[in-house]
């Protein structure tokens, strides 16, 4: 009979590990990082600035780490660079953190979509830009804009263009009184015997700021853009005249410093947009667009107060039936409207029918 084996621990296996490097959840803290700006986005890739405005400044291509995961990367953003920022040809630097957001500008497809989208960081007021004709100016599109402005911490600038085709009057009068800056611009000529008079308003009202640019197709916005950056270029459109509407021209936001200011100054173009949900606002916070009726509704409204059109008591109705003629109740009621409009769709229900006056 054959003696049976005796084991040891020579016979035991081991399984080998994956590596002899303990797993850890630190990251490195890429001390020797260096600062840049984010100029651009171009399919996974982002064009920065580092060091701007500073004497080493220059520009490279840099991708995104994988430690930020889904963290949005958009012009505007100040990030952190390791890896090769030179900027020469076939070099790519790799961005590892994002510096903590001064405001940020975001937007949803409609009222109802949970999905918001970041379009700029770190701006610091939100222009408007808005035909005065071909195609004709949205008011609701303008009240919008004001309030995600307001939302994101930013001033509003309100553009006016193509003045030479209808008067901004009553415009300027709707937005000027409640905080909204206007600057009325129109163009004379073509090619480049082009003059856009009212530039230099504009130029005053951007100087030493970070500003972006927003409209509908076929507005002018390309085209003021050119004529605050010449070397940008941008392509421009002209306005359907079936639909009314313009062709989307600007395919990408991009950050574009303008020249021959005494301070930095930065405007990011974006593409034309068709709508700009609210979905991401509060509605507590929509009635801080319309600073008039914030005031009224402070005032004079009972506590708890929705500021709906079936709200009982509310005191922007009183406001409205207390105009001294039929020409400030027409336009007490059409601010009213037009506050109840987007307060309606940011909650999913239905337009409030116009007040009447």
């Amino acid at each position: 009979m054959t003696p049976r084996r005796q084991y040891d621990e020579s016979d035991v296996r081991i399984r080998p590990g994956k590596g002899s490097r303990p797993r850890t959840k630190q990251r490195p803290e890429h001390a020797d990082a260096q600062r840049a700006m984010v100029t651009g986005v171009d399919r996974g890739r982002y064009a920065v600035l580092v060091d701007a405005d500073g004497p080493d400044e220059r520009r490279a291509i840099a991708m995104k780490a994988r430690e930020l995961g889904r963290d949005r990367v958009v012009p505007g953003d100040l990030v952190d660079l390791v890896g090769d920022s030179s900027g020469e040809d076939g070099t790519l630097a790799r961005i590892v953190r994002i510096v903590e957001r001064r405001t940020v500008l975001r937007r949803t497809a409609d009222d109802t979509d949970p999905v918001e989208r970041v379009i700029v960081a770190n701006a610091d007021q939100l222009v408007i830009v808005t035909a005065l004709a071909d195609p004709e100016p949205r008011t609701r599109m303008i009240d919008r804009c004001v309030a995600a402005a307001y939302d994101a911490g930013m001033d509003a600038l309100l553009a006016l263009t193509k003045a030479d085709l209808a008067d901004p009057a009553e415009l300027v009068a709707m937005y000027a009184p409640v905080g909204v800056r206007v600057v009325v611009t129109h163009t004379e000529g073509a090619g480049p015997d082009r003059t856009i008079h009212g530039l230099p308003a504009l130029h005053d009202a951007l100087a030493g700021r970070t500003s972006v640019l927003v409209g509908h197709s076929g507005v002018g916005k390309s085209t003021l853009v050119n004529a605050l950056v010449p070397a940008a270029q941008r392509a421009t459109g002209v306005v359907n005249v079936v639909t009314g509407r313009g062709r989307h021209t600007s395919t990408s936001a991009i950050a574009l410093r303008v020249p021959d200011q005494a301070a930095p100054t930065w405007v990011i173009d974006t593409p034309g947009v068709r709508s700009f949900g609210l979905a991401h606002v509060d509605p507590d916070h929509l009635l801080l667009a319309f600073a008039d009726l914030a005031d009224v509704a402070g005032r004079d409204c009972p506590r708890g107060c929705t500021h709906a059109a079936d709200a009982p008591d509310c005191g922007l109705d009183e406001w409205v039936g207390a105009a001294s003629d039929d020409d400030e109740r027409a336009a007490r009621a059409a601010r009213v409207d037009s506050f109840r409009r987007i307060l309606a769709s940011r909650l999913g229900t239905p337009d409030p029918e116009p007040p009447a006056g």
